[in-house]
């Protein structure tokens, strides 16, 4: 799994606990490690609730500070995010690394126009001129596909449809070419029309701009058509990372297959049902115990509740399974013919 030349962003332990004096400790994040290369686009799944988007805010120093406790390491070009500054954090974000929120309606102030939001990040990283700022702007909102930009410049969040927020919130995480854009879940509130619309918006500035791509999503199938690489969360911790095309073909993690076998395909006959992963992501083992996912594993055995496993090396990709698909006769359910 290893790539030729240092990493963009190197993610190493990092753990993400909250709770207050008195109070036990929720960790969402548990010792986290993935890469990200120059140019290369890497997908976090999971299901609500893994930690993907507290491992994105950890990643941006988006968190609170009361009551939340980070640690590990999150290298960004060598240097380490979570012991930055916040004077120096405030002119790498946004900078050089940006981030596309899931909730346009919430990340969007509703009081000021479009063309005060978004001249505000180029008049802080870019240009002094606020004539040079606004002409900038009309042109990454044509270049995000809103017609007559000119007149949305003047407009208010609530006057534009969704996918023209979500477009939005893309054009300003792109403005100022940034090295790294984080892009958590961004079509969640969208219809499946403009879902696929904003993706393809999506796919080709990060093309455009030779950006890496940190994509989080619950969606597979967005996975499929945008990532090189995936690392597929439960419970806090990844517990499945290879290449996408090798993943989508032969899942190994029980959860990844069950997230496979999850999604609608075309070529299914007719009335066929799909195949949820049984129970809620609330059914889970500590992980010092043994695996989490275990309460809803339709493979697990003893050692899965008793015995915790370590991420390895199985080849050509990293698994924390002790009886992993495609041993011992076991498949995943679905998994023949998904890859894209």
């Amino acid at each position: 799994m290893s790539r030729a030349g240092e990493p963009l962003l190197s993610v190493r332990n990092l753990s993400v606990q909250f709770g207050l004096k008195r109070q036990a400790a929720t960790t969402a994040v548990d010792e986290v490690s993935f890469d990200i290369h120059p140019g290369e686009h890497v997908g976090l799944v999971g299901e609500s609730g893994s930690g993907k988007s507290v491992t994105s805010l950890a990643v941006m120093g988006l968190l609170p500070r009361r009551g939340v406790k980070v640690s590990g390491e999150v290298l960004y070009r060598g240097q380490n995010l979570l012991t930055t500054p916040d004077s120096a954090m405030a002119k790498i974000r946004g900078r050089e690394i940006a981030m596309v929120f899931q909730d346009p309606m919430t990340s969007l102030n509703p009081v000021v126009t479009i063309g005060v939001q978004l001249t505000e990040v180029l008049l802080r990283h870019e240009t002094s001129s606020r004539k040079e700022a606004r002409r900038r702007a009309g042109e990454l909102l044509e270049r995000v596909g809103i017609p007559d930009p000119a007149r949305r410049l003047g407009e208010y969040p609530h006057q534009l449809s969704g996918g023209m927020r979500q477009r939005v919130l893309i054009a300003i995480a792109l403005a100022c070419g940034p090295r790294l854009l984080i892009a958590d879940e961004p079509t969640t509130a969208l219809d499946v029309t403009i879902q696929a619309q904003v993706l393809e918006v999506l796919k080709e500035l990060v093309a455009d701009t030779d950006a890496a791509l940190l994509m989080i999503t619950h969606d597979l199938g967005v996975v499929a058509g945008l990532c090189d690489q995936v690392n597929v969360m439960y419970s806090g911790r990844i517990v499945e990372a290879s290449a996408r095309d090798q993943l989508f073909a032969t899942p190994r993690h029980p959860y990844t297959g069950g997230l496979l076998a999850s999604i609608p395909r075309l070529d299914s006959p007719r009335g066929e049902r799909l195949v949820p992963i049984p129970g809620s992501p609330t059914q889970t083992l500590p992980w010092s115990q043994g695996c989490a996912f275990a309460p809803r594993c339709p493979h697990r055995q003893d050692d899965c509740t008793t015995v915790p496993p370590h991420l390895e090396a199985t080849g050509d990709r990293l698994l924390r399974c002790h009886h992993p698909l495609g041993v011992d006769g076991v498949t995943a359910p679905g998994s023949e013919g998904v890859a894209q």
